[in-house]
């Protein structure tokens, strides 16, 4: 069934339309005037981990739809099939929301049940994080388009969902982390084939700073040992952004450190409080580009 596993499960003219929706729906909340598109709507969540931002969001954004939100506890598929986990709720629910430490399991579900799943987080990606982000990149400064973004870290789950908008949008992205934890060269290639934007890579920061629109960070790579901390520590703290990098930054530019932010490793204590860091701002617009998301998959 449709859902939200990966940006591109969808087109780029569907996700223009979801965060043009967005913004209506964010100019609703603030009147208190809520559509209830969602009225007789059964709303699932079922999150693995700590979590809270996603989930606060989907809930109180589905509920002043006029949803039903029900959450599922445990683990996908742990003292059950899932397959047959995935066909009791298909029973019942309308929209689920899950976010599991098992990419694989959430495409399992999402190909072989019926109601729509939108992806809340995986091990593998982070697609309602980055409409969120562009959604509020969009508003500040009036159009996504030939947008420059710089993301600082490893290939996680927020870079990979990153090249997943610039597949489909007209966007430029770069990964900017030391060798050995950059985007392999068949990777790019695969995604830059398909690409309505650009997908890059490099292991030099400070050249990129002054031409780019966006300066994105995630967290270091974690440690199993000691040893470890301080092999990531050497590697990584040339990466962190410091205030005296965003004074490097044309106008008009933003900082976003992505929560759980760590300060004193990808990011400085006096980077969070640079007036062109603007994380808080950027995350209340993940409510509304999710309400825009829970919309669209219910057909509304």
């Amino acid at each position: 069934m449709p859902g939200l596993i990966a940006l591109t499960d969808l087109s780029g003219d569907d996700l223009i339309r979801i965060l043009d929706r967005a913004d209506i729906l964010a100019d609703a909340w603030k009147q208190n005037k809520m559509p209830q598109v969602l009225k007789n709507k059964q709303v699932g969540l079922w999150f693995y981990g700590q979590g809270f931002r996603n989930r606060v969001a989907f809930e109180i954004g589905a509920r002043a739809m006029g949803a039903s939100v029900s959450y599922i506890p445990g683990e996908l598929g742990i003292n059950e099939p899932l397959e047959d986990v995935g066909h009791y709720l298909d029973n019942w629910f309308s929209l689920l929301v899950i976010r599991s430490k098992n990419h694989k399991d959430v495409l399992y579900l999402s190909n072989n049940i019926d109601t729509p799943i939108i992806n809340a987080r995986t091990n593998y990606n982070h697609p309602c994080e980055i409409l969120g982000d562009l959604q509020f990149i969009r508003k500040y400064r009036g159009s996504i388009d030939g947008l420059n973004v710089v993301f600082v870290g490893e290939i996680t789950n927020l870079c990979m969902s990153w090249f997943e908008a610039a597949v489909r949008l007209p966007i430029s992205v770069t990964q900017v982390a030391p060798d050995g934890y950059l985007a392999d060269k068949a990777l790019l290639q695969q995604l830059n084939a398909q690409s309505v934007g650009e997908i890059l890579v490099s292991s030099h920061l400070d050249p990129l700073l002054r031409n780019a629109d966006l300066i994105y960070t995630d967290c270091w790579p974690r440690a199993d040992n000691n040893d470890d901390a301080h092999r990531i520590k050497e590697m990584f703290l040339p990466y962190q952004i410091t205030s005296t990098h965003l004074q490097l930054l044309k106008e008009g530019a933003l900082f976003l450190p992505c929560p759980p932010v760590t300060r004193g490793q990808e990011v400085s204590f006096n980077a969070m409080k640079s007036p062109v860091c603007l994380n808080y701002e950027a995350k209340d617009y993940l409510l509304h580009s999710q309400n825009a998301v829970l919309e669209f998959l219910a057909g509304c």
